[in-house]
């Protein structure tokens, strides 16, 4: 069976090289856009986009996962920062809050002609963090420009003084959820191929 991941993202990778699955990379040439304004309902909208990108460019069968990821506080969404600044200032932002990683998942069935979609939320539990030690981290945190202007795969485990829920899905895929919405379309994990 062939698995295709519709994301070029690290930690994506990372994490479905952590189970092991064999699988392609197909990356969508969508340009992202939702109207929704219910963060869940924000991510969902995206992460079906890019698996209708993907399944359009394919020609054989495949299981398509893809995902999109937001963090969000206070009725904002923060995306990518396009600078140390904005980084900087969406870390000061959520100093010393609880903030919210978001992703939505939509897994697109192409053997069976069926489709599911979800989102996953995970609390994050900061610690007040200075203005130094946030001109630290924007100074070497190479995955700055990631989700929001931070990573838990990088230095901002630092500064996390609680998770709760899913660890993985602010990673940018809640692997477990993934597994059990697999089973639900009648896969187990014994139907992928793994990696040699």
């Amino acid at each position: 069976m062939k698995l295709i991941l519709a994301s070029n993202s690290k930690t994506r990778k990372d994490i479905f090289d952590l189970i092991g699955w064999k699988y392609e990379i197909v990356t969508s040439k969508v340009e992202e856009h939702s109207n929704a304004t219910d963060p869940k309902q924000y991510v969902i909208d995206l992460s079906k986009a890019k698996a209708d990108s993907v399944a359009m460019q394919i020609k054989e069968k495949a299981l398509i996962i893809s995902a999109d990821s937001i963090i969000y506080m206070d009725g904002t969404k923060f995306e990518k920062p396009k600078s140390k600044e904005e980084s900087f200032q969406n870390i000061k932002k959520m100093s010393g809050k609880v903030n919210y990683g978001i992703t939505g998942v939509t897994i697109k069935d192409l053997y069976q002609n069926k489709e599911i979609s979800f989102a996953d939320t995970t609390e994050v539990h900061l610690k007040e963090i200075t203005d130094s030690d946030i001109l630290w981290y924007v100074e070497n945190e190479k995955h700055l420009l990631n989700r929001a202007g931070y990573s838990l795969a990088g230095k901002t485990s630092i500064f996390v003084d609680k998770i709760v829920g899913d660890f993985y899905n602010v990673l940018g895929m809640p692997v477990g959820k993934l597994y059990s919405k697999l089973n639900e379309l009648g896969y187990k994990i014994s139907d992928f191929e793994m990696q040699k």
